[in-house]
């Protein structure tokens, strides 16, 4: 029988051209099947919880992998991936699954964090990890507009097309927590799922809204519209971790 692991990958998406496999095959996802070929001679699928782009980085992406027998056991799959693959990827937790477990479809939701430096000056550790945002920003501003993203919506007005149709729009935002430590200011967006820039689309909106740049009428418009609009924003990808993925 096939052995079915379940994957906890981090990756520092700095140099890569995101998760899903390219001709380039400088992908995350490129990396681990390569590391898996390595090791068991056969090429294998690796099948993550969703897509992120490049730059974009991951604390606790989850992927599987069905092998085409048990080879090694599962401790020693963490030590011979590693050895194998690019020190910005880590294979955190490897570990044996069932054959109903899939990262993808069994997955309920999703948590992802952006970063905003709000300084005149990055510190050249924040680089690659933040959008720095020198204007001034009205955190009260933001606290009340993030608010009306959490529930359920059509978030069509602030998705990005991908090439592909997705069956729906609607998604359901749990929380949208906005903090600030210092210079640094933190969304954390938990939900059942978000679509391509989805994120980085809303934090677009809300760095504008808090610079009085875009009102927060004309958010809520567009939210409410269901609607992609010309004037969008899209915060660049450095800022966005994905923190974990619930099942």
């Amino acid at each position: 029988m096939p052995q079915r692991l379940k994957l906890i990958v981090a990756y520092d998406g700095t140099s890569f051209s995101g998760w899903q496999s390219q001709a380039s095959g400088n992908t995350i996802q490129d990396h681990l099947e390569r590391a898996f070929k390595d090791v068991t001679g056969q090429q294998v699928r690796v099948h993550g919880a969703g897509r992120t782009d490049a730059g974009v980085h991951a604390l606790a992406q989850c992927a599987h992998v069905d092998l085409p027998d048990r080879g090694l056991p599962t401790a020693r799959w963490l030590s011979a991936l590693n050895a194998l693959l690019p020190p910005e990827i880590r294979v955190l937790q490897c570990r044996t699954t069932g054959p109903k477990f899939h990262a993808r479809f069994s997955a309920t939701g999703k948590v992802y964090k952006y970063r905003v430096w709000n300084a005149p000056i990055l510190p050249p550790f924040e680089r690659n990890r933040a959008w720095h945002v020198t204007a001034p920003l009205d955190k009260a501003r933001i606290d009340a507009t993030a608010q009306r993203f959490v529930g359920t919506h059509n978030f069509a007005g602030f998705a990005a097309n991908r090439g592909t149709p997705v069956e729906s729009s609607i998604r359901t935002i749990r929380t949208l927590g906005v903090r600030r430590a210092g210079a640094l200011l933190t969304f954390e967006f938990d939900g059942d799922g978000f679509l391509y820039k989805m994120v980085r689309l809303i934090v677009g909106s809300l760095v504008r809204c808090g610079t009085g740049k875009e009102s927060l009428v004309e958010i809520v418009t567009r939210l409410r519209s269901g609607e992609a609009h010309r004037a969008r924003f899209v915060a660049p990808a450095e800022g966005l971790f994905l923190l974990r993925v619930r099942y």
